[in-house]
Order: structure tokens, then C-alpha cells, then sequence
């Protein structure tokens, strides 16, 4: 059986690192390491001395220029001591076989690097973004989600609806065109959506769409499957006690679930 090895990255912002970790070892994983960026540029650390690379949440340099988009120059641009690119770790990672996964600010990184969607494996091409909310305010509840069967994501398998809470202030999907957002279904792409409660149906209602995405999209992945970026945080429901109802006995699947997914693939290889 494979060892599973998680680095979560962290710095210039970010605070959701050591939760992450937490959730990744509680979630099967045999270590998870927290690293800052730094450390790559340092040489203290390479991303191919792992196989699960999670982007957590945070506030990358606060924001500024629109969510992540600074730490994507940073990632496109940034050297190792000997002059070679970061992002030429990211890509050996990806090909040897690592599955990635970025949460709120991870997934506005992911989606700005052009590492998701990756529509007709075109990588690091940006094809969508992630913009400010409808509702012009920071968002912070939680939110029903429908998993898409038919998406080849590797985290996503054998789950059906899930719980999680949201805490952004830029989760609007933003497609390149109205082709972009067709294909991105017609693909199956979109792995998670928006769901009402109720129903459990994919909906545009607010506040059960907390940011407007539109086709109530809340997470995509690649066409590999190995990438996940979704706008909830599944890392902050590790525990029954996080959810707010779990006092009257409800008692939904744990985020942990997405991270487990990951954890098993690996493991299976």
C-alpha cells in the first residue's frame, strides 16, 4: 500500500495550514507537513517530495489585486536557490502522479494558475476566475452541497451531499465565456454545486448560494480527477461537534470525507 505524504503550503496570508494538516492526518494520512513558500525558494523543501499538495485557505497578501492573483505571480514567477522555477516542481508533481487540493483562497490560487479547470488539458491557461460575491459582503455559513456522480474527481467518490462551511469574499465563479461554463459541464467538471437544503437540488437562491456562481457551481476539478479546488472548507468540519446542529442528533458526512478520498486513491496505486 502507498505511503501518503501531504505538504500544505502556507505563508504570505494564509491561516487555515494547520487545520489542514490536521484534517489530512486525521483522514488517513501517513504525514502531513506544513511548509512555507519560502521554504521552496530556500530550498528547504520540494513539492515531489510528496504526493498530496493541499493550497489551504487563508488570505493571500490580503487579497490585494483580486483574490490569490498575487501569489499567482508569485508561483509562475518565483526561483529555487539554483535558478530553477517553483512552478517546474508543481508540474514534475503533477506528472508523477499527485493529486492536489485547494480550498477558498487555494482554489482562487488554482483557478488563477490555470491548474483547474484545465479544459482539453490545456494546464496552467486560465480559463475561469472567482470574483466578489453577489451579495457584495464577506460570507460566512454553512452551505449544502450536491456532488456530481458522473465528475472523475478522486475525492468526490461515493459521496452524495454534503455539509460544509463557507468564509469568503470572492467565490463567484467567473467564466472565460459562455462556452467555458458549457464545456465545464459538459465535461463534468463541476464536481460540487450549491444545494437547497430542502431539495438538495443545484440552486441559484441566496443565501443557500452564498456568492451567485453561476449553475450553483462551488468545485471543480481536471480532467485527470487529481485536482480538486472547491470554495467550502471541508477541513473545518473534522469533528461531529464542528457542524451547529449536531446537539438535535444531525449528523451529516464529515468533511473529512473529501480528504479521505484523496488519501484512498493514493493508497490504492
Amino acid at each position: 500500500m502507498a505511503q501518503v505524504k501531504a505538504l500544505i503550503v502556507t505563508g504570505y496570508g494564509t491561516n487555515c495550514d494547520r487545520e489542514s494538516a490536521h484534517a489530512a492526518r486525521e483522514a488517513g494520512a501517513d504525514a502531513a507537513q506544513v511548509i512555507f513558500f519560502s521554504d521552496l525558494t530556500a530550498g528547504k523543501a520540494k513539492l515531489t517530495e510528496a504526493n498530496f499538495l493541499i493550497f489551504p485557505g487563508g488570505f493571500l497578501d490580503g487579497d490585494d489585486l483580486g483574490a490569490a492573483q498575487a501569489a499567482a505571480i508569485r508561483w509562475r514567477y518565483a526561483t529555487d536557490p539554483v535558478g530553477a522555477p517553483i512552478l517546474d516542481q508543481l508540474k514534475a508533481f503533477f506528472a508523477a502522479g499527485g493529486i492536489v487540493l485547494g480550498i477558498c483562497n487555494g482554489f482562487q490560487l488554482l483557478v488563477k494558475l490555470g491548474l483547474l479547470p484545465a479544459l482539453d488539458g490545456n494546464y496552467f491557461e486560465r480559463q475561469v476566475s472567482l470574483s466578489l460575491n453577489d451579495s457584495a459582503r464577506f460570507e460566512d455559513r454553512w452551505v449544502n452541497l450536491a456532488v456530481n456522480p458522473a465528475s472523475p474527481c478522486v475525492f468526490t467518490r461515493g459521496l452524495d451531499r454534503l455539509a460544509l462551511p463557507v468564509r469568503h469574499g470572492e467565490g463567484k465563479l467567473i467564466p472565460r465565456d459562455a462556452a467555458t461554463l458549457d464545456a465545464l459541464e459538459a465535461n463534468n467538471l463541476v464536481t460540487l454545486r450549491y444545494a437547497h437544503p430542502d431539495t438538495g437540488q443545484p440552486t441559484q437562491e441566496y443565501p443557500y448560494n452564498p456568492n451567485g456562481s453561476p449553475r450553483a457551481i462551488a468545485g471543480l476539478t481536471d480532467p485527470t480527477g487529481r485536482v480538486l479546488g472547491l470554495m467550502p472548507h471541508p477541513e473545518a468540519f473534522n469533528h461531529r461537534t464542528n457542524h451547529p446542529r449536531w446537539t438535535r442528533g444531525e449528523a451529516p458526512t464529515l468533511g473529512l470525507a473529501i480528504l479521505a478520498g484523496g488519501v484512498n486513491y493514493l493508497k490504492a496505486q
